[in-house]
């Protein structure tokens, strides 16, 4: 399948880097509003071809799927010139910064007859689907409740200047602190848990920004929040509690609470991170969780390249699973609906800065299927 990139900053080094992992996948070209930065990507990555215009890359009839890898405020922009131009599209988040756009994003794919997909794609990672195949067996009976934890750390005090990219592309920390770590990064559960627990009923939300300035040498010019909570009550019963911040200590665990144990991981950014399970255990008359956590083993062993860092995650993933389902002529696993219903759930989290109310979704999406691999 052959795609183009449309943006060449921080993100589009992981996407490059893991682009070996899907042979399938042919790159064509590239394009960035900023030429230079371009030109540097394109010679990192010995690429040879970089688009003048937007318009010189639609018009490119042997391009098939377009990365919109632009800064958040542009996704919309440029997803609906590509949608409209006929070409599938796979978003980095948030899918756009408004549900409005959002949802009129999907008319036209739908218009159309083509495939749109939305970062992220950790939901098809080894560890979400050895997660997702264990509460699949009642590993830890009925499921009751989730903890999710998306904590970075004061972001703010860290040395965020000297953060590059693997070609030298400086971490866009002015654009990533407008942007806010709720639509930056509520997404890598929200995507998970959707799948786990099917779509979402209401989410009860606060967020706040902590430290609206930052403490950054260049004005801000959103106070976007830096924490988030939020209570996620889902169509099936279940209840999650999702928090999100780049105040409080490192923190990604995920905890399922069942009736009969804990099921657990430690980082959703990890594509090999273990699994583990504690179970329920009863001595006499009385009923306690074990200290003792049990490994429970992956579905497989993660392979290929990965970025070194922070995380380890097939970025590329995404794309790939598109064009298989375009390929195959089935549902795209990532697909329009579930992506819409993501991103409604994460825009109610970072708009509870504004509204401060319950939010009732008016979504849905059709269930996903685990990834052939993690199935019996």
């Amino acid at each position: 399948m052959r795609i183009a990139i449309v943006g060449c900053g921080f993100v589009a080094d992981y996407y490059l880097k893991t682009l070996p992992n899907h042979p399938e996948l042919k790159l064509i070209g590239i394009l960035d509003q900023v030429s230079d930065r371009a030109s540097h990507f394109a010679a990192y990555h010995s690429i040879s071809k970089i688009y003048p215009t937007l318009e010189d890359l639609l018009a490119d009839s042997s391009v098939e799927i377009v990365l919109n890898l632009t800064n958040p405020k542009s996704h919309y922009d440029v997803s609906k010139a590509c949608l409209k131009a006929g070409k599938h599209v796979y978003s980095e988040k948030p899918f756009a910064m408004e549900m409005s756009q959002a949802e009129d994003l999907v008319k036209i794919a739908e218009q159309q007859g083509l495939y749109f997909s939305s970062a992220p794609c950790n939901v098809l990672s080894e560890t979400a689907q050895t997660v997702w195949k264990a509460l699949r067996e009642k590993q830890i009976g009925q499921v009751r409740l989730v903890y999710a934890e998306m904590d970075d750390g004061l972001v703010h005090k860290m040395p965020y200047k000297k953060w590059v990219s693997e070609a030298g592309t400086p971490w866009p920390y002015k654009d990533e602190f407008e942007v806010g770590c709720t639509l930056e990064h509520a997404g890598y559960y929200t995507t998970w848990l959707t799948a786990f627990f099917g779509p979402a009923e209401s989410v009860t939300a606060f967020s706040s920004c902590l430290v609206p300035d930052k403490q950054t040498d260049v004005a801000l010019d959103v106070n976007a929040p830096d924490f988030s909570v939020a209570c996620i009550k889902f169509a099936s019963g279940i209840v999650a509690r999702l928090t999100c911040s780049i105040v409080a200590p490192h923190d990604h665990e995920l905890k399922i609470i069942g009736d009969d144990g804990i099921l657990c991981t430690d980082d959703c950014w990890y594509y090999g991170a273990p699994v583990y399970i504690k179970r329920m255990m009863k001595i006499r008359r009385k009923v306690f969780m074990s200290p003792f956590k049990q490994r429970y083993p992956l579905v497989r062993k993660p392979s290929g390249k990965f970025n070194k860092g922070s995380q380890q995650m097939d970025f590329s993933r995404g794309v790939a699973e598109m064009a298989a389902a375009i390929r195959e002529q089935r549902p795209c696993r990532l697909s329009t609906q579930f992506s819409l219903h993501n991103n409604e759930i994460v825009l109610a989290i970072q708009n509870a800065l504004e509204t401060g109310a319950p939010h009732r979704l008016t979504t849905t999406f059709d269930p996903i299927e685990p990834m052939p691999w993690a199935k019996p």
